[in-house]
């Protein structure tokens, strides 16, 4: 499985403990400076990853006018990673090139949401780009979405939960990752949940999360 860092803040590459800040990644193979095969770092058994490396928040200004700015990922997606069961985009949290990049590159499409208003409404920002690239480019993408930083005890949670399953049915993975301080608390160690504290329940929410994504379960009624 290979995990691509498309996002400038490399907050990905971060909670996985690589810090180095010149190490060059996703950056110089959408530019064509190397390969995206040559950017692969192995940082745990089974998992590669592609940093977004110095320049991509200037890629928008590096790239010339005549070259088709929308197809970099997917071109250099082509030149390597067939071999992967999985290839994972992580998106920086603002729409523009880069996304635009990410969603003509991708097939399918996995949305973490907080349980709180403000996050219905990037929601509904995001649907909206989504179904754009979708009559632009004449594809239907499959698009599932993760109830994440779920508080039981908050009335928005589940006022939250059950507006996503009204417009939602079928599109949300049926396990919720609770809102934990653990969670907040192992990036800045470069661990994963399952790292920092393999017992916890929050590491058991994420290998139900992991199982429900494998196996296509999602929830069906309101919780």
């Amino acid at each position: 499985m290979t995990a691509i860092d498309l996002d400038p803040q490399s907050h990905l590459a971060i909670s996985l403990g690589i810090t180095a800040h010149n190490i060059g990644g996703i950056d110089e193979a959408m530019l064509k400076k190397k390969t995206i095969v040559q950017q692969l770092i192995a940082v745990r058994d089974n998992l590669q990853l592609i940093t977004s490396g110095p320049k991509l928040k200037e890629i928008e200004h590096l790239v010339k006018n005549n070259t088709p700015r929308g197809v970099l990922l997917k071109d250099a997606l082509k030149l390597g990673l067939s071999d992967q069961d999985f290839v994972f985009i992580d998106c920086p949290p603002s729409s523009g090139l880069l996304v635009a990049n990410a969603l003509i590159a991708a097939d399918e499409i996995l949305i973490p949401m907080t349980s709180d208003f403000l996050a219905l409404q990037g929601l509904s920002h995001l649907m909206g780009t989504i179904k754009r690239f979708e009559q632009a480019l004449k594809k239907k993408y499959k698009t599932l979405l993760v109830m994440s930083r779920y508080s039981p005890n908050r009335r928005i949670s589940s006022q939250v939960l059950n507006v996503l399953l009204t417009h939602f049915p079928e599109q949300i993975l049926a396990t919720v990752i609770r809102e934990t301080a653990l969670l907040a608390e192992c990036p800045s160690f470069g661990k994963t949940i399952l790292e920092y504290s393999p017992k916890s329940r929050s590491a058991r929410d994420f290998r139900k999360l992991a199982d429900d994504f494998l196996e296509g379960k999602v929830m069906y009624g309101n919780k």
